[in-house]
């Protein structure tokens, strides 16, 4: 939970609850309830606590709360979008409290405007917590989608983090509502939720479904990207709000922000997310999801099939990148050009299972390259993982040298002491997961530079197919050496093993 800016005193901010969580401040309230920071002495750790307030604490709003903690707690295990809960209880006055995970951050409605690279990532990671309520939470056996009903900036907090260096969490799911979950509790009727944000739906206090956050989606999109919203009634009230919800077309991105220069494809996004109707919206996020990932794979060419970070205020970090859609879903490597803030990098994309991801992160590197002029200009870059418990795994890449991209390629390739390795799952969101690097030694660089001059000289050849088999063949024969170099030699584990014996002794 964000930490405000000045700390509210309360004559509770000493106690010590359930033998475990000292309370320190307050650092938020609202109508619903307020929130401490304390320190949890067991674990050492700094939790928020959110407690009911006592104005509210109705059994039905008791049960509400205690559905808010159960959600939280359920959703976090399934994305790190959303804010973690980790314990629920009960006040000596019986009045209820949760912990939740300590974040300090600042809200999304602090940081607005944002650029459109800042944008891109940060509102994905939106969609990804918010798909992950609407794919919903299990009860009794049965799966029933969530619908959070106030997603708006306030409720989207934004910490740094040393992984993502942005990273989104969803917050108050006190009014989240279950879908085809028959219980009163769930299916109250009325409005809830905050006025600018909600759908033509919702003020009318209709049963609602998934595609009314994507409505409060769009008018979020809208204003993230010019501090606007679309629309601009003349009170606060809920008529006038009802009105322009209802009855009034949104701005045009165009008129508010002239100078902001977005994709066609955003443009229309926002403006089928803010469809008067819920049949002409995309009817789920993972349709917003795709046409993300569409405008951030396009928008971002500067070379062919290059992606390009070039915001002078954006920090990149290979965590935000996509899997290509022109790339298929299965385990496989490929080399990719990226333009980052002006400079050229050239990388390595591998897809597999992510349980093997994990497995590989410890892992020694290798790599070598091997180059033929006849009879087609042909390069083999071969990248080895080995774990001493799994074994090598071989990550080669056959690059045709008559292609002028190829050749920017390797001549960026050519220029760097290490080049990153970038791991996406085999399952779904296809995410970056890892990042490593592996060293290309002063020899090898000096070798790689050479062979680019070279091919830029030879003539034009249609054997290319001819010069990859004659490729695999080296490839073949090199593998064995290279793991003569890789794996532990008999008399170093003897060695190691004596040494162990002595310090047991």
């Amino acid at each position: 939970m964000k930490v405000n800016q000045s700390p509210i005193a309360s004559p509770i901010s000493k106690e010590l609850l359930a033998n475990r969580y000292q309370l320190k401040q307050l650092i938020g309230n609202g109508g619903m309830g307020e929130v401490f920071l304390a320190d949890d002495i067991l674990l050492g750790i700094p939790v928020a606590i959110k407690f009911l307030a006592q104005t509210v604490a109705n059994t039905k709003m008791q049960k509400d709360f205690a559905r808010e903690a159960l959600m939280s707690a359920a959703l976090s295990q399934k994305s790190i979008h959303i804010v973690r809960a980790y314990d629920y209880g009960l006040r000596d006055n019986g009045n209820p409290f949760y912990v939740m995970e300590y974040l300090s951050g600042k809200s999304l409605k602090e940081l607005m405007p944002l650029n459109l690279p800042t944008f891109l990532t940060l509102f994905r990671q939106i969609c990804l917590g918010l798909q992950c309520a609407h794919q919903g939470i299990a009860i009794d056996g049965k799966i029933y989608p969530l619908v959070h009903r106030d997603i708006k900036p306030a409720n989207i907090l934004v910490i740094p983090d040393p992984i993502l260096g942005q990273l989104v969490k969803i917050l108050d799911f006190g009014i989240a509502k279950f879908l085809n979950y028959a219980t009163t509790i769930s299916t109250n009727r009325g409005f809830n939720g905050t006025l600018p944000y909600s759908s033509p739906e919702q003020l009318e206090g209709e049963e609602i479904d998934s595609r009314s956050d994507i409505y409060s989606l769009g008018v979020m999109m809208f204003e993230m990207l010019t501090s606007k919203k679309p629309w601009q009634p003349e009170t606060d009230y809920f008529g006038a709000w009802y009105k322009a919800h209802h009855f009034e077309p949104p701005q045009a991105i165009a008129d508010v922000n002239p100078t902001l220069k977005l994709p066609q494809k955003l443009n229309d996004l926002i403006m089928a997310c803010l469809a008067k109707k819920a049949g002409d919206r995309p009817q789920n996020v993972t349709e917003i999801l795709q046409v993300l990932e569409s405008i951030a794979q396009f928008k971002s060419l500067n070379l062919p099939s290059s992606l390009s970070f070039k915001s002078p205020d954006f920090t990149p970090n290979y965590w935000q990148l996509l899997w290509p859609q022109n790339k298929p879903i299965q385990e496989i490597v490929f080399p990719q050009l990226l333009n980052i803030k002006q400079s050229f990098v050239t990388t390595v994309w591998l897809m597999l299972p992510q349980q093997e991801i994990k497995n590989r992160a410890v892992s020694t590197l290798h790599n070598q390259f091997i180059f033929i002029t006849s009879p087609h200009p042909m390069l083999l870059w071969v990248t080895v993982l080995y774990n001493r418990q799994l074994g090598p795994k071989w990550l080669p890449c056959y690059l045709d040298m008559q292609n002028p991209q190829n050749h920017r390629l390797v001549m960026s390739l050519a220029t760097q002491e290490h080049y990153p390795l970038i791991f996406f799952t085999l399952e779904t969101p296809h995410s970056c997961t890892n990042v490593i690097s592996s060293r290309i030694d002063s020899t090898q660089r000096q070798k790689l530079q050479t062979w680019v001059k070279q091919c830029q000289n030879l003539p034009p050849s249609s054997q290319a197919q001819l010069s990859k088999q004659l490729l695999k063949q080296q490839y073949k024969q090199m593998q064995s050496r290279i793991l003569q170099h890789l794996e532990p030699k008999p008399q170093v584990i003897a060695s190691s093993s004596n040494a162990k014996r002595g310090n047991r002794e």
